[in-house]
């Protein structure tokens, strides 16, 4: 990395305040216009196609990231994330036609993707291997945070459409100082002297080959958030939830997650990743399952939440690790654009599956899908072997 170290300090600061902005930014928007579009009888099944657009924006983010960044570096690719989603915002409230609703949702697909991709790269990079699944740990607890705040807006909605949006420009517009006052201009130096000793295509080829099941996480994670987040306020209304108690709920989604975050760090450094993913997906994909035998009882599915959240919410971070314990140096950029690829495809498939699921077939089915589909991540951990060999790879920091 070009940097030095006596500056660390300040970037992992606003690291975590830009990744606070971005879970607050998707942890708002997904419920809040999936309430809004229920409410004027829009189909479960085109709401979750509608929310879709934010990660299909990420997904055409993620496609260009490692060039953008190689080239701007990581200080212009976070700012013109945040400006992004900052403008984009406010605009939801002042417009009703739901095809600019679509291209809004790409455009603050397109930011927080610049946000995430710059900020775990940045994260990766300076965490030194035997650290790693507590720092990113924290990484992931900051944006647990913001995520788990975000839906609370809901109860803005009274105070008029526009508040929540507003407000939350406004802690982006703030950040964004923060960025352009403070945050170094720094480009990391695989991009620059290793990218091109392999195409593309090769890289990526090597990277699924050491690193398969390291990759599925991100997968599962985007398809738990965006399911969560788009079809369980429908999913919630339509078992006789109330809009309040739909967003006191989410959070609780998240809060596990902070408890559990850094526990479950601690916890990969000491026994290993790959024991605590597969650990943790069983658990909580056995809970998903749970979930439809509650019916609308409140204090249940609250508790549940909150133990399921903790036990999955980590995943998209313990997998990043893992694959960072496992890979190359020169392939983590790569790396992490493929988990954004993989986080993006499961965001596009989870709205989509659960407004499905919902439209045609039972509401419980949504869990049903969740819950299966963590089981059968932990059963393919049975099958796969990391290539301890390429640890060595990582031990040389910056």
């Amino acid at each position: 990395m070009k940097d030095q170290r006596n500056s660390i300090i300040s970037p992992v600061f606003i690291l975590i305040m830009v990744v606070i902005v971005a879970g607050l930014s998707q942890g708002l928007l997904l419920p809040v216009l999936s309430i809004l579009m229920e409410e004027r009888g829009i189909s479960s099944s085109v709401n979750g196609l509608h929310a879709a657009a934010l990660y299909i924006g990420s997904f055409g983010m993620s496609l260009v990231a490692v060039k953008v960044l190689g080239r701007i570096g990581f200080k212009k690719l976070i700012m013109g994330g945040l400006v992004l989603v900052m403008a984009a915002l406010p605009l939801f409230p002042l417009i009703s036609d739901l095809k600019l609703w679509f291209v809004l949702r790409l455009l603050v697909g397109i930011g927080d993707s610049a946000l995430h991709f710059a900020s775990q790269l940045w994260m990766l990079l300076i965490t030194p291997p035997n650290q790693r699944g507590k720092n990113i740990s924290i990484y992931g607890m900051s944006y647990g945070i913001g995520f788990s705040i975000g839906p609370l807006a809901i109860r803005l909605l009274p105070y008029g459409q526009l508040v929540p949006f507003l407000l939350l420009s406004v802690i982006i517009a703030l950040v964004l100082v923060l960025v352009y006052m403070k945050m170094p201009s720094t480009v990391p130096d695989s991009m620059t002297e290793e990218q091109n000793k392999q195409t593309g295509q090769r890289k990526a080829a090597q990277i699924y080959r050491i690193a398969w099941f390291a990759l599925i996480p991100s997968l599962l994670y985007g398809y738990m958030e965006a399911a969560m987040n788009s079809n369980f306020p429908i999913y919630g209304l339509r078992t006789g939830l109330t809009a309040g108690q739909i967003s006191t709920l989410l959070p609780f989604f998240g809060i596990g997650g902070l408890i559990l975050q850094l526990p479950l760090g601690y916890l990969s450094d000491r026994y290993g990743r790959k024991m605590i993913l597969m650990v943790a997906g069983s658990l909580g994909g056995l809970l998903f399952l749970i979930v439809p035998l509650l019916g609308q009882h409140y204090f249940g599915l609250m508790l549940i939440f909150m133990v399921t959240g903790g036990l999955v919410g980590s995943f998209f971070s313990l997998g990043l690790a893992y694959a960072a314990d496992i890979l190359p140096r020169h392939l983590l950029p790569v790396a992490n654009v493929i988990a954004s690829f993989h986080f993006n495809l499961g965001s596009i498939v989870g709205p989509n599956l659960g407004g499905i699921v919902m439209h045609f077939g039972s509401a419980g089915l949504l869990f049903v899908f969740l819950g299966l589909s963590y089981l059968l991540f932990t059963l393919s951990g049975f099958a796969f072997k990391a290539d301890v060999g390429n640890k060595s790879a990582n031990m040389k920091m910056v």
